[in-house]
């Protein structure tokens, strides 16, 4: 872990001094060189379990999530390419060089073995992503930009706290994962429910979750499109990780149902902000975020009903991942050809670019969760798991809230590919290519939705055990 941190900071740092775009792309293809080879060593078992001391681990969780996130980097970095091929080579090598220290940062809240070691990375990401969304030097971009650094220095600080609840609960000894937990269950009930409160709250803000969720659709608002992939997805599974290592934490403890039932109303106010606010946003990267804040909100709500909800809400998760990189990217398309993102300006571009409004009518199906979309499959079982432990409120809540999601969607989504836009802009120029590649992320999606090999099965299953 030590050599892959050291070798992607190295090639990160040479990004921001090159001269040359060729010699940027040539350093970004070793970046991801770097990655694929850990991803490699993971898949072929030549990785240790244990790494640094009992810091890293690297368990099923970590790979899986760290494969999505190489993966969706990859294609951020290409399709960066393209939508900053008009930006001079001193913006264009700070943001690649960010781009990659994300991603490295990123990856190491994954793999950290430790509660200390994943709070210093999540504030490493932080950094990275200010320095990403204040890319185009304009006063909206500086505000999100240090709004975003404020609320997540604060939300970081909150969960320090927490952290440190933690480590007076288990007596001081370490703050590795397994020994924090062997030592949680004899601690004190109300300094397991303080600390609880303040990580879920810390941590909400990189989870794009109740309460802390408005930091996270600002940023990916002013952030271009590619970086807002990574963010609202690469991101945001690091806060869920984090939450989910520490709602494991909390299993064998007494306050274990109460645990639950935060999640379960941060869940469902998230899901309600996010219902509320697809409605009311006229940007379409602000709508795509706010169904990120929603679909978290799914997420945390099968964590709260457990059983077969945890499964349902990691599955859930990743393949979420697919689908909104896939609809980021086709968004980064989209200002191409109109030069902004208001929904009340734009239309016809099934007519301007088929094979984009195909990408993007098909990730509306598959957000929507119809079939054959992934996220039929989990939210079935949330749905069928509220039904057997009686929740009939949150069922009838669920199925509503849901329902507005549907027609905020599909009306957002129709408007944008079918009805004839105010400015009549029908430019030739479409980069067709990149449509295709953002749609074949929707492709593997839905591939799931259809199929869920043995592999991904048993790696969930693995990580959904408490």
């Amino acid at each position: 872990m030590i050599i892959y941190l050291l070798a992607s900071i190295l090639v990160a740092a040479a990004a921001f001094v090159v001269r040359r775009r060729r010699t940027l792309y040539a350093v970004g293809a070793l970046f991801y060189a770097v990655q694929l080879a850990l991803l490699a060593a993971l898949c072929c078992g030549a990785a240790p379990q244990s790494q640094a001391g009992g810091l890293f681990v690297f368990d099923a969780p970590g790979t899986l999530f760290y494969g999505l996130l190489t993966l969706v980097s990859i294609y951020a970095f290409h399709h960066s390419e393209a939508y900053l091929k008009a930006s001079d080579i001193g913006h264009l090598r700070t943001y690649s060089g960010l781009m990659m220290l994300l991603t490295t940062a990123i990856a190491g809240a994954y793999f950290a073995d430790n509660l200390a070691v994943t709070w210093i990375f999540l504030e490493a990401t932080t950094l990275c992503s200010a320095g990403l969304i204040y890319y185009r030097r304009t006063a909206p971009a500086l505000e999100a930009a240090w709004k975003y650094l404020f609320v997540c220095s604060t939300g970081i600080a909150m969960a320090y706290l927490g952290i440190l609840l933690l480590a007076g609960a288990s007596h001081g000894g370490s703050l590795g994962y397994a020994a924090v937990g062997a030592a949680l269950p004899g601690a004190n009930p109300l300094y397991l429910k303080i600390a609880f409160l303040l990580i879920l709250t810390g941590y909400s803000c990189k989870m794009e979750l109740f309460p802390l969720y408005t930091v996270g659709v600002d940023a990916n608002f002013a952030a271009p499109a590619p970086a807002s992939a990574l963010i609202s997805t690469g991101l945001v599974n690091a806060g869920f990780l984090a939450i989910l290592r520490v709602y494991k934490l909390y299993a064998a403890t007494e306050v274990f149902p109460w645990v639950r039932g935060v999640l379960l109303a941060a869940g469902v106010l998230s899901l309600g902000v996010g219902a509320l606010f697809l409605r009311r946003t006229n940007n379409y990267k602000r709508f795509l975020s706010y169904s990120t804040v929603e679909n978290m909100g799914i997420a945390a709500i099968g964590l709260g009903i457990g059983g077969a909800g945890v499964w349902a809400a990691v599955f859930h998760v990743v393949c979420h991942t697919l689908v909104k990189s896939s609809l980021f990217l086709q968004m980064g398309v989209v200002r191409q050809v109109y030069d902004g993102y208001r929904i009340n300006r734009l239309g016809d571009y099934m007519r301007i670019n088929r094979v984009g409004a195909v990408g993007l009518m098909a990730g509306m199906v598959a957000l929507v969760a119809f079939p054959p979309s992934p996220l039929f499959v989990s939210e079935l079982m949330i749905l069928s798991e509220a039904a057997a432990t009686e929740r009939w409120w949150l069922l009838a809540l669920l199925l509503l809230l849901t329902c507005i999601v549907i027609y905020s969607f599909c009306s957002r989504m129709i408007r944008l590919c079918y009805q004839p836009n105010q400015d009549q802009l029908h430019p030739s120029g479409v980069d067709r290519a990149l449509s295709w590649s953002a749609l074949s992320l929707l492709v593997a999606a839905l591939v799931i939705g259809f199929w869920q090999p043995a592999l991904l099965q048993r790696i969930i299953t693995e990580i959904a055990t408490l």
